[in-house]
């Protein structure tokens, strides 16, 4: 899901290229170690990983890596996980280390590049080009496919559980028994994938802005339903004076854009959780003003624009399309996939989606463009039980109220799965609370959760 709300910047610093060798891979190693580019402190290496960590298939990666000087840190190694999927994560060190730093203090920074992502990037011109850094555009005709046909059949092994696979070689290459795992949005998927797969490697947790660790439902049924609160909250806020999610039901109900309008509402809560603006714009546009809310559209998806490089959408429909909630199955045809979410869709009340309709929670970009992904055969890879609780370690749990992104139901499912685990809901704020939230007190607690 959406971390950064604007990523089109270059992010080509300290990423490391290519593919190639074959088979498994033992001894993981930190190999051609170089200070990381305007970045005082960390060294940028390269990690040789398995394509397919299950060894039934030949090919390696090379992952960039980046981590701080100070390998003797007394509370250990903090590996940062960023989102999307599709985000590249040495390219953000300086950001992490600067806006984090003295929150983690005894820590070892350590980020790395997830595989399809920075320079090593899947690159999809079309798809990229429509969605940019987005979770929900619905993407035009043919470019689902003809990604899928450029990344080949490679695409199983782009998944959550060889990423967790990925993270296990890392740790063993930095010589260290266990890790301190901090994920923003997609990242807190990883996170919880990895602590399920490698219960005993894990020391605490952090999950920010939560994905559930059995994965995102197709319809994206949570975020439409908190579209009401989040709404209204905002507009309690600035004493707006009607209902603006009357407004988005109205302008659901006679455009007919409610795929388009829910992308430019989720992606607003991320970076400008207050709405400003945009709830007036919303009443005028219920009203017949349509000028406003088509220039807010527009708005949205120029910011929303970004390279393979910041983030890869062949990456994120690989991804995600493998690892939708159940009763999704990735291996099944376009069709039955179809059949399955629309059957989903029809058992929902009206007032289940409220102020959206049905025809939303099915057109929305996520469902629309993993229903034409090509049926995939998930890797062969640990993934630990999916649907049990997290590891009895420390777990500390934020969400923004806003967020519409990673909605606040969704923090407090994983929650409800931490048998240590405490969640802070934070007011007002939207996605990646540790990094955007303009109240001090997320990182307060943030830094007494890590200091131990």
């Amino acid at each position: 899901m959406r971390w950064l709300a604007l990523v089109a910047v270059c992010l080509a610093a300290c990423a490391c290229g290519g593919g190639g060798g074959g088979g498994r891979l033992a001894n993981p190693r930190l190999t051609a170690a170089h200070p990381c580019p305007r970045t005082p402190g960390f060294t940028c290496a390269t990690l040789v990983v398995p394509l397919d960590h299950g060894g039934q298939s030949g090919g390696s990666l090379r992952l960039a890596v980046g981590y701080a000087s100070n390998a003797s840190a007394p509370h250990g190694v903090l590996l940062f996980l960023t989102g999307g999927p599709g985000q590249p994560g040495v390219p953000f060190l300086a950001r992490i280390q600067r806006r984090l730093g003295q929150d983690i203090r005894g820590y070892r920074l350590v980020m790395f590049d997830q595989r399809g992502t920075g320079a090593d990037a899947l690159k999809c011109p079309t798809l990229q080009a429509a969605a940019g850094a987005s979770d929900l555009v619905v993407p035009p005709p043919g470019a689902i496919q003809a990604c899928a046909r450029t990344i080949g059949l490679s695409q199983r092994y782009y998944t959550t559980s060889e990423t967790a696979a990925d993270i296990d070689s890392l740790r063993k290459a930095l010589g260290v028994s266990k890790l301190t795992l901090d994920g923003v949005s997609y990242g807190t998927f990883v996170a919880e994938r990895y602590a399920l797969a490698y219960p005993q490697h894990v020391d605490r947790l952090v999950l920010d802005s939560v994905v559930p660790q059995q994965g995102v439902d197709a319809t994206y049924l949570a975020a439409l339903q908190a579209t009401v609160r989040v709404l209204r909250s905002a507009c309690a806020e600035q004493h707006c004076g009607f209902d603006p999610a009357r407004d988005v039901a109205t302008i659901v109900r006679t455009q007919h854009d409610g795929p388009q309008l829910l992308d430019a509402l989720v992606a607003q809560s991320v970076g400008f959780p207050s709405f400003a603006g945009v709830l007036g714009v919303l009443h005028g546009a219920a009203h017949g003003n349509l000028g406003p809310l088509n220039r807010f559209f527009a708005a949205v998806h120029q910011g929303d624009a970004a390279p393979a490089i910041a983030l890869s959408q062949g990456l994120h429909e690989a991804t995600l399309c493998a690892e939708l909630a159940p009763p999704w199955d990735p291996a099944s045809s376009s069709a039955a996939r179809r059949v399955g979410v629309a059957r989903a869709v029809a058992a929902l009340a009206p007032g289940e989606v409220y102020p959206w309709d049905r025809a939303t929670a099915l057109g929305n970009g996520l469902a629309v463009g993993c229903e034409r992904w090509p049926a995939t055969k998930p890797p062969t890879v640990p993934t630990g039980n999916v649907s049990g609780d997290l590891p009895r370690v420390p777990v500390l749990l934020f969400s923004g109220e806003r967020d519409l992104s990673t909605p606040l139901a969704w923090g407090r499912e994983e929650a409800a799965k931490a048998p240590e685990g405490r969640l802070v809901v934070v007011p007002r704020a939207g996605h990646s609370v540790q990094l955007r939230a303009t109240d001090s007190r997320p990182r307060e607690v943030l830094a007494r959760f890590l200091a131990g």
